[in-house]
């Protein structure tokens, strides 16, 4: 399958939003433990409001992809199981926001993970919002222990609440689904403490700045969607 550009991705997404009378312009980041949902809050955000989600996981692999200078470094770190320096992590991001795709906007999930990366991010662009999105963490084992992903088209299901129409079997692709191992209840606990650790002092720097919406997400998408587009019209971020 070939891989839309970035302006070609940006162009599709204003379409979409433009018939929807949705365009705006918004910078927003997404905060949250693993497994709490806001990858697909984005996803949805994005497409009805015409602006890319950008998780720095895809960015890196993106660039790694390429064979470019910056995606070369990231390989190599990636490879052998390190943390990718700030100073590379800063440089990739500050060349996508930089781009095309993002002179509307974006949202912006996994990135900060660290108060230099934050406060670099507010030298490369102006935020309008950091969402912090929370759910009880038994809530989210039930949610993340229960999740079945195909491997071939990347639809996901749950066994409780969005089980696939045949068992074990993808409604799209028809491919067998398969369980992920980092979704085992107690590698969920795990990640979420470092979540915690991790993300703790850029929660306080957002919200020492006055930038900081809270979210309560131990609910369907949809509600969660509606709460964070009620919140950013009071806010004047969507207008």
């Amino acid at each position: 399958m070939k891989t839309l550009s970035p302006i070609k991705r940006r162009k599709i997404l204003e379409s979409v939003a433009e018939i929807r009378g949705m365009v705006v312009d918004m910078r927003l980041v997404f905060i949250g433990p693993p497994g709490v949902g806001k990858g697909t809050y984005a996803k949805m955000i994005s497409t009805k409001y015409g602006i890319p989600h950008l998780s720095t996981g895809d960015i890196f692999r993106e660039e790694i992809s390429k064979g470019s200078e910056l995606g070369l470094k990231v390989k190599y770190y990636v490879e052998k199981g390190l943390l990718v320096p700030d100073d590379i992590v800063i440089g990739i991001v500050r060349k996508v926001l930089k781009s095309p795709e993002c002179e509307r906007g974006f949202i912006l999930d996994g990135f900060p993970r660290t108060i230099k990366q934050a406060e670099e991010l507010d030298k490369i662009t102006t935020l309008d919002a950091a969402l912090l999105f929370e759910a009880p963490l038994q809530t989210i084992i039930e949610r993340v222990s229960g999740r079945l992903v195909c491997p071939n088209c990347g639809a996901i299901y749950n066994i409780s609440w969005k089980p696939p129409k045949k068992p074990g079997v993808c409604d799209v692709c028809g491919s067998v689904l398969v369980k992920r191992k980092d979704d085992d209840p107690e590698v969920i606990r795990a990640r979420y403490e470092t979540y915690r650790q991790t993300f703790s002092p850029v929660i306080e720097y957002y919200r020492s700045k006055g930038m900081l919406i809270e979210v309560y997400s131990a609910r369907e998408a949809a509600e969660v969607v509606t709460e964070v587009e009620k919140i950013l019209r009071e806010r004047k971020i969507i207008k």
